[in-house]
């Protein structure tokens, strides 16, 4: 499988799916390819331990970036500016992914939940895998 730079995400969480739209609206050089955490293309590509995680994955570079460092990762390659987002690594992870993981823990309490993963438009077919 052709591991390009690639965000999986929950693929029956609303705030996800939100969350790929606006990466999909802004990244006007298609660097970023999707898939769903519970896609085959997860199984092949991602470590079993990463597998297991409940988070938006980040996979570049034959790395797994998880939870905030995934979410500042993306954001840096989004805007003229972005890489100013990185600053942000330098709060301690514990206090970034502290955040992360109680909207993560909420999410479907607070942007709901669909019964199935996403399906792309037309448009965005090639660019999910």
């Amino acid at each position: 499988m052709n591991t390009e730079t690639i965000v999986f995400f929950d693929g029956v969480c609303n705030l996800c799916n939100s969350a790929v739209d606006f990466i999909i609206q802004r990244d006007q050089r298609a660097y970023f390819k999707f898939a769903a955490l519970q896609s085959d293309a997860a199984m092949q590509v991602l470590p079993a331990d990463v597998q297991a995680l409940d988070t938006i994955v980040l996979w570049e570079n034959d790395t797994a970036y998880v939870y905030s460092e995934a979410a500042l990762r993306i954001g840096a390659k989004l805007f003229p500016l972005g890489s100013l987002l990185l600053a942000f690594l330098l709060v301690p992870k514990f206090i970034r992914d502290g955040v992360y993981r109680w909207v993560a823990k909420n999410r479907y309490r607070w942007f709901g939940k669909t019964n199935s993963c996403r399906l792309p438009t037309p448009e965005e077919q090639a660019r999910f895998i």
